[in-house]
């Protein structure tokens, strides 16, 4: 097996790793390129991990996939231990190629297509949600001896995507319900799962969903079931400056008070909390309009052209709320408090109006200017597309000495990948995997 693939590398850096100063580097030797790029810390999702041990040491993390499915990400995370929550064949495609262990995935999409759920039989994935009884008609087909994760309705009155209009039974009225026709078609329900949302705002939440669970466990027993997963699902914090202590907090005393029997498996479901903070995307200035004010003809407003858009990393803007928050290099801008701001108009490359990225206030920048945009790594690249034609962002990926040491030590042969010497070159050290 292979943890990269020829045309993938990471750069080791002896000390700690500064974005600022490798986003100088790249741009100082890439002038004439007119493409955008990410800077990937590695060791950002590391230290995250270490935390998350760390505050919820009972809550096992299974990756969301789906919020970035960035090939040395997943396996820095199968690495560390970590399980995987997938949605899709194609995830789960992605996640067993690494090496892992088909106990660590849960296939939580509570509507599978049919040959989705051949495919999770077939490669021996058996942990999958269901949140109706027609689904349950689906696995009993397909894979009868599966283990059964119910999903669950408690949603938070503040989150970015709300996802209960979609997805999850109401725990009162339905869920029982569905207990009973599993038992009657002979399959296995093992726990239960639910999602307040994701980017949630309501920490407080988590204590009422997981009291809810505790009543169906309840409930299940009644039934003849001996439940013994609690999934508590994604919504975690993970931009910079953020913290999970506050719903660390609600979690472990509701676990505490309602699952103190520690023979009950905990996971959770954290995607943007791993990876948000982690990439930094760099992009260029490639074209501007300056609108005047009439009738004294001064500037009023200017256009910025920049060379990545809401076609590309900023569908986030659509499909994740983000508000986007653009920095400069240039740090005249930040010092000289004499230089005018305008009203500035920031889109993206493609042709279409709806390629907006922001309205704010800047000093006037000129072609070839850079900017630089913070907590890009959730549900960017992986819903990006090269409409009209513009690529997608090239990807660095960066940790230190000190963290690449540990991770190779980390890498079980049997259960997660098996790693070759690698090749070393000058003062940042390319690493390849033959």
């Amino acid at each position: 097996m292979k943890f990269l693939t020829q045309d993938e590398r990471i750069e080791i850096v002896d000390g700690q790793v500064n974005i600022r100063s490798i986003m100088d580097q790249h741009i100082a030797s890439n002038q004439a390129n007119d493409e955008p790029f990410y800077i990937f810390n590695v060791g950002d999702m590391v230290r995250k991990h270490q935390n998350w041990i760390e505050k919820m040491p009972r809550v096992q993390p299974f990756y969301a996939v789906k919020c970035n499915d960035n090939d040395i990400g997943l396996a820095t995370l199968a690495a560390l231990g970590a399980g995987f929550d997938c949605a899709s064949k194609g995830e789960l495609s992605k996640v067993l190629s690494l090496g892992v262990n088909p106990e660590r995935i849960i296939f939580a999409n509570p509507a599978k297509p049919n040959s989705h759920i051949h495919y999770a039989a077939n490669f021996n994935v058996k942990t999958m949600t269901f949140d109706s009884e027609i689904e349950l008609k689906k696995i009993k087909m397909f894979c009868p001896d599966a283990k059964l994760v119910l999903r669950i309705i408690c949603e938070a009155k503040v989150a970015q995507c709300p996802l209960g209009k979609k997805f999850g039974c109401d725990p009162v009225t339905e869920a029982p319900r569905l207990i009973k026709a599993a038992r009657k078609m002979n399959l296995d329900i093992i726990g239960i799962s639910f999602h307040v949302g994701s980017g949630c705002a309501d920490y407080p939440i988590y204590g009422k969903a997981i009291e809810i669970a505790k009543n169906l466990f309840d409930f299940g027993e009644k039934m003849g079931y001996k439940f013994n997963l609690l999934d508590v699902g994604g919504g975690f914090p993970g931009d910079i400056g953020t913290s999970i202590d506050e719903v660390a907090f609600y979690i472990n005393q509701a676990l505490d008070l309602h699952f103190p029997d520690k023979s009950v498996k905990v996971i959770g479901e954290p995607g943007r909390y791993y990876v948000s903070s982690a990439y930094t995307l760099v992009a260029k200035v490639h074209s501007k309009r300056i609108l005047y004010k009439q009738p004294d003809n001064t500037a009023n407003h200017i256009m910025y052209f920049i060379n990545d858009g809401v076609y590309g990393s900023f569908n986030c803007i659509l499909y994740d709320h983000q508000i986007i928050h653009p920095k400069l290099f240039n740090e005249n801008y930040k010092t000289d408090k004499t230089i005018k701001q305008f009203k500035s108009t920031i889109f993206g490359p493609t042709c279409d109006a709806l390629d907006t990225i922001c309205e704010i206030m800047l000093p006037e920048l000129e072609i070839d200017d850079y900017m630089y945009f913070e907590n890009m790594g959730a549900y960017t690249i992986p819903v990006a597309s090269p409409f009209n034609g513009f690529p997608l962002p090239k990807i660095f990926p960066y940790i230190s000495l000190d963290l690449w040491e540990m991770l190779k030590n980390l890498f079980p042969l049997s259960d997660a990948i098996r790693m070759k010497k690698p090749i070393i070159s000058n003062t940042y050290e390319n690493i390849v995997c033959a």
